[in-house]
């Protein structure tokens, strides 16, 4: 019965675990995707350039770049050119993943995002206006 206690109160301390694991260094990178022509792509995105090639927009600017540690559940707030803020927390990290939670509380709006070790996710994070939306590009451990 002992056993069987302990090994129930082990899964129910697994997830804190998870959590507790250190800090997670985080490249965040904001994004200005256009629909204006001529085509362009800012030399600092060759890296994601095949992901953005994959998008609708044809100019793409690299707006700003921010390095976070991130510790679980500790929210950081990256700053998009047009006032609005994508609040980035660190939801999981199991062994060389780590998943995320993307929210704009000014359009109501939350995403998961699960990457891994060496991956970069794009992600629109504010509706299309004129032509230009902005995203934001993670990358765990960069």
């Amino acid at each position: 019965m002992r056993r069987l206690v302990a090994t129930f109160l082990a899964l129910l301390l697994l997830p804190a675990l998870v959590h507790a694991v250190g800090d997670v260094p985080v490249r965040v990178r904001v994004l200005k995707g256009s629909r204006v022509a001529p085509a362009q792509l800012d030399p600092k995105l060759e890296d994601v350039k095949k992901q953005l090639g994959k998008l609708s927009y044809t100019r793409w600017e690299q707006v700003a770049d921010h390095r976070l540690t991130m510790t679980g559940k500790k929210t950081q707030f990256v700053d998009l050119p047009d006032g609005e803020h994508v609040a980035l927390t660190l939801q999981e990290v199991r062994g060389d993943t780590v998943t995320f939670e993307v929210a704009l509380a000014q359009h109501n709006t939350m995403s998961r995002l699960t990457i891994e070790k060496g991956q970069r996710i794009v992600h629109q994070v504010t509706r299309e206006k004129g032509g230009v939306a902005y995203f934001v590009t993670v990358h765990a451990w960069p």
